[in-house]
């Protein structure tokens, strides 16, 4: 099915593998800081404030460059900031469409407190207010949904972290470094490269008429939470994931107490890049679990670097995705029910 490209063209009527064919280009954005006069302000702490794929963005700057940055960084995705900020605080209020209520209410409260505010959005009220108040702020391309601009946002975010003196600038460089190496790689997954030499259709029939669950390790978290939101946003279909060493501590024993036929596939995204021990627990917890859950299905992240290997398996998560989708019968890219959801809740 995932080879007749009739079917594709009749359930992926908005072109979302079009999309996703053309993310590598997200990584050479060129981001914009808008009114970066003051960023000499000496930061003692940042908290991102955030909710879905534009947290996402904040996950993988914290999982590719927390043990490089100097200030403690909390990723906020409610409607509240925590107690502690202040004046020497920088809140980055993070929303694609610039209207997500979370993210506005903890906007309001950076305010109150006085807090240096910088903010991430395509447009609405976050840049209505970023331009009225001067506040510091980068514009996204606009006309995506947010799940597939997660590169556009890491851009930003990272552009903003350069501007506060909190990452150095070769970071931002590393990124676009990426494209021409993600555009090649990416390209094995397209509609057009049949499903014997194409990863991403395999790994959808994989999961087909199955909950997925996904496992990272310390730097793949991030990127075991972003294959979750394609499959639910883009297969919609229900998926879980969990990060490893965590996992080994309660929920490895969740999978014990009933027979191996679970409707499950199980995923772990590995890094080459991970500590030994936790590269060591995936390979020791699959063993142990034989006979308990099905066997997991391996994802080794490729690329040199961490952020290549991020950025590949945040990529490939959309392809896998949107390929599950077209399996189920399902156009990938309304989510109705959400925004159902936003108008109830207004």
């Amino acid at each position: 099915m995932l080879d007749d490209d009739n079917v594709i063209r009749q359930r992926d009527p908005s072109g979302a593998l079009d999309i996703a064919l053309n993310q590598y280009q997200q990584a050479g954005f060129k981001p914009e800081v808008n009114n970066s006069g003051d960023s000499e302000q000496e930061i003692y702490n940042v908290v991102i404030a955030g909710m879905g794929g534009s947290a996402l963005a904040a996950l993988l700057v914290n999982s590719w460059l927390k043990s490089e940055i100097a200030v403690p960084i909390e990723i906020v995705r409610d409607y509240n900031l925590p107690g502690y900020i202040g004046e020497k605080t920088l809140v980055i209020a993070s929303s694609y469409s610039g209207n997500t209520e979370e993210t506005l209410s903890c906007l309001e409260q950076a305010k109150d407190k006085g807090s240096k505010i910088a903010i991430i959005a395509s447009g609405g009220r976050l840049i209505d207010e970023a331009v009225s108040s001067q506040f510091v702020h980068v514009s996204l391309p606009t006309g995506m949904q947010p799940r597939m601009a997660v590169i556009y946002n890491l851009r930003a975010l990272v552009a903003l972290l350069v501007n506060f003196k909190i990452v150095d600038e070769s970071r931002l460089q590393e990124i676009e470094n990426a494209v021409e190496w993600l555009s090649e790689e990416t390209a094995n997954w397209s509609s057009d490269v049949p499903t014997d030499k194409n990863y991403a259709k395999q790994i959808a029939n994989f999961a087909l008429g199955k909950t997925a669950i996904f496992y990272g390790g310390s730097i793949t978290s991030a990127v075991a939470y972003k294959w979750k939101i394609s499959w639910n946003e883009n297969a919609k279909n229900i998926a879980f994931w969990n990060a490893l060493p965590e996992f080994n501590h309660n929920e490895f024993i969740g999978w014990t107490s009933h027979p191996v036929e679970k409707p499950f596939a199980v995923f772990d995204i590995v890094s080459d890049f991970e500590h030994s021990q936790i590269l060591k627990r995936f390979e020791v917890s699959d063993r142990l679990l034989s006979g308990k859950r099905p066997k997991s299905f391996v994802i080794n992240l490729a690329g040199d670097s961490v952020i290549k290997q991020l950025l590949w398996g945040s990529i490939l998560a959309d392809f896998a995705s949107i390929y599950l989708a077209i399996l189920n019968g399902i156009d990938p890219m309304p989510v109705e029910l959400i925004e159902k959801l936003k108008k109830e809740l207004t």
